[in-house]
């Protein structure tokens, strides 16, 4: 089983000029420890299911990953996820395939339809980052239909196909994409969420990865036999190999837990088939706690 984490939290006991420092140190320890994977949230504002308010600290997610793959040299790099609306896809592909290159292939690309539902207006106290900033931020089923369309796009600039790409909601006249990704044919894509009906029908049509959830008692905790099934489902049905896409899960770091509650709950996943899993303390990552995971990961790397 393959082990990464997740900086969801930035809201380091530093001021913002040692953030630069205190990140970099971070990634540089995770990196040299052998953790697999280094994800940053694709977010303006912060989220409630971090626990901190809207205004803490969170910086923009492909400067960051630019940063990071500076002070790295083999850990894989990627945002848990990407809003489909957030970005015109062919800056986002621009920008994705920049980090490719520039990390020497080491990137994920994530991406998903956004919030699972229809945010309500809030006006000046809100706590939705595209209302905030004025993103355009279309209804749900929209954004699914802007999510196929990016990754219809994804996979032409990736296979250096330049004829014009037409849909309902985007049109390129010439998907130019150079330099194209060091990885190839493209860096593995992953598409995040649990819905059975649209998301997951995409993994299988589309993508290298999926991410599912274990975060009991934030409302996001995946019944992940299900899902895997319906995931199976929907690989026979476009003739997709099941077991050629990997499975993400993201999870929380319960500082309580002891070390053997910690593995069997890794070893359970691991039996039901998940690949990797996706790690996020309360709070920001420590050096403390980065050490104390990293002792662990012989074994966990032997599930």
């Amino acid at each position: 089983m393959k082990l990464g984490i997740t900086l969801g939290n930035f809201s380091f006991p530093v001021p913002v000029a040692e953030f630069a420092s205190t990140v970099g140190d971070l990634a540089r320890q995770a990196d040299e420890s052998g953790f697999d994977s280094l994800w940053v949230m694709d977010h303006f504002f912060q989220i409630r299911i971090t626990g901190e308010p809207v205004d803490a600290p969170m910086p923009e997610a492909y400067t960051t990953l630019g940063f990071l793959a500076g002070r790295t040299s083999r850990i894989r790099l990627g945002t848990m996820v990407t809003s489909v609306a957030y970005r015109h896809p062919g800056v986002l592909l621009k920008s994705a395939t920049a980090l490719d290159v520039w990390s020497g292939g080491r990137t994920y690309f994530g991406i998903g339809a956004g919030a699972p539902f229809d945010p309500e207006p809030q006006g000046t106290a809100t706590v939705f980052e595209a209302e905030g900033l004025g993103i355009p931020f279309p209804p749900l089923a929209r954004r699914f239909e802007q999510l196929e369309e990016v990754l219809q796009i994804a996979h032409r600039m990736w296979a250096e196909d330049e004829t014009p790409y037409t849909g309902r909601h985007y049109q390129l006249p010439r998907p130019l994409n150079s330099p194209n990704s060091v990885q190839r044919p493209h860096p593995p894509i992953l598409v995040a969420g649990s819905g059975e009906k649209k998301t997951l029908r995409l993994v299988a049509r589309y993508a290298d990865a999926c991410n599912l959830f274990d975060l009991p008692g934030t409302g996001y905790a995946d019944n992940l036999t299900h899902k895997l099934d319906v995931l199976r489902k929907h690989c026979a049905e476009v003739g997709r190999d099941y077991d050629s896409i990997e499975k993400t899960v993201a999870s929380h770091v319960d500082p309580g837990a002891e070390r053997g509650e910690f593995l069997a709950h890794l070893r359970d996943l691991a039996r039901l088939g998940l690949d990797h899993v996706l790690l996020a303390p309360p709070g920001p990552w420590t050096r403390q706690r980065l050490a104390a995971l990293a002792e662990l990961l012989p074994e966990i790397h032997a599930l």
